[in-house]
């Protein structure tokens, strides 16, 4: 029964790997573009693991017919598209951001505009 359920639960494995990657990626990275990436990393695991919870086996499209069955919930499906339209606006925001802060300061690395900042 353990085995059964660690092998066929795979999409939890990948949530874990892409939040660990992404939050990896924010914490230790220096450079203010790689930190956007891991940003998006972190939001994809997020993505993968409500779409993972809104599965339902056996699930049919929520149009009612006779003897249809059990049904799936469209409301997780439908927040997650908005948080992904949501997802590429604060992106395309945060880059915007560090083109302007790479164009006024020459640089990407975090520690070097803390420094410039406090001298």
């Amino acid at each position: 029964m353990t085995l059964d359920l660690l092998t066929t639960h795979y999409n939890y494995y990948a949530v874990v790997l892409l939040l660990g990657i992404g939050l990896y990626t924010v914490i230790e990275s220096r450079n203010l573009v790689k930190k956007v990436i891991g940003m998006n990393v972190f939001q994809t695991g997020i993505f993968l693991f409500f779409i993972t919870l809104a599965y339902r086996a056996g699930g049919n499209p929520p149009v009612v017919t006779e003897g249809a069955g059990p049904y799936v919930s469209l409301l997780p499906h439908v927040l997650i598209l908005t948080a992904i339209v949501v997802g590429v606006s604060l992106t395309a925001v945060a880059l915007a951001l560090v083109v302007r802060v790479y164009s006024e300061y020459g640089t990407l690395d975090e520690h070097t505009l803390e420094e410039l900042y406090h001298d």
